[in-house]
């Protein structure tokens, strides 16, 4: 959500930033400035560390869930080619520490999904495609897609879709776009080399049996319905 929201829900929150050889610092208090900002040190290095403390009067537990965190984090990774995230819990004596970072972006993730599953002759290398908007294109209908893809010899259908690195479990608009076009590619193919006849079609649901499939889509301004953020609406996508 950003950290306006942390910032709100925490009942103290300090930033620190390395720049130009210094250490800036800032701290809040439930969204309100509890230390106005102040140079506090000198660093050789740049970078911004946040640090938070969730409010326990807002929720009932304030105790971080490792798993979730990791699970998230991984997949944020897979989204960012190349991004390393490194997640330290170190509660216990014994710190646990995970590190991620995916050369082959989404197309890694396409594998994790499928690990374990088996995959047909031809296909054991996932199916990358990538576009963008036209240079030209209005400021509100700029963006870029990335899709990976594989099959496997199961009969179910894992799609997962995200727009701007959040999850849209319920679809929108850049994974219908996905669908469709996936389904009429397959019959037009299917057509051209007389697998098909001309009055004959398969359906989306048959084209997307045994697929792995993750959309990520970037977009200048993404446009979500409802609050949670968990389908897309932008038709331009």
């Amino acid at each position: 959500m950003g950290v306006s929201v942390v910032n709100a829900l925490s009942k103290k929150m300090v930033v620190q930033v390395k720049r130009g050889g210094k250490i800036y610092e800032m701290q809040f208090s439930r969204g309100k400035t509890t230390m106005k900002m102040k140079e506090v040190g000198t660093a050789k290095s740049t970078g911004t560390t946040t640090t938070f403390w969730p409010d326990d009067e807002i929720f009932e537990t304030t105790v971080f869930d490792y798993e979730t965190l990791r699970n998230r984090l991984q997949e944020t990774a897979f989204l960012d080619q190349n991004l390393k995230i490194v997640l330290k819990d170190e509660r216990e004596l014994m710190p646990r520490v995970d590190e991620f970072c995916y050369e082959g972006g989404i197309v890694d993730f396409v594998k994790f999904l499928n690990e374990g599953r088996e995959i047909p002759d031809g296909l054991k290398r996932p199916i990358y495609l990538t576009g963008k908007s036209e240079p030209d294109a209005p400021v509100d209908r700029t963006g870029e897609v990335e899709v990976a893809l594989q099959w496997n010899t199961s009969y179910s259908e894992t799609v997962m879709s995200f727009a701007n690195d959040i999850y849209t479990p319920e679809g929108g608009m850049h994974e219908e776009g996905f669908k469709r076009a996936l389904t009429n590619v397959l019959n037009a193919y299917g057509r051209k080399i007389k697998l098909l006849k001309d009055d004959e079609k398969v359906s989306g649901e048959d084209c997307r049996e045994g697929l792995t499939c993750v959309i990520s889509v970037k977009l200048t301004e993404a446009q979500f319905e409802g609050q949670t953020k968990s389908k897309l609406g932008n038709s331009e996508i």
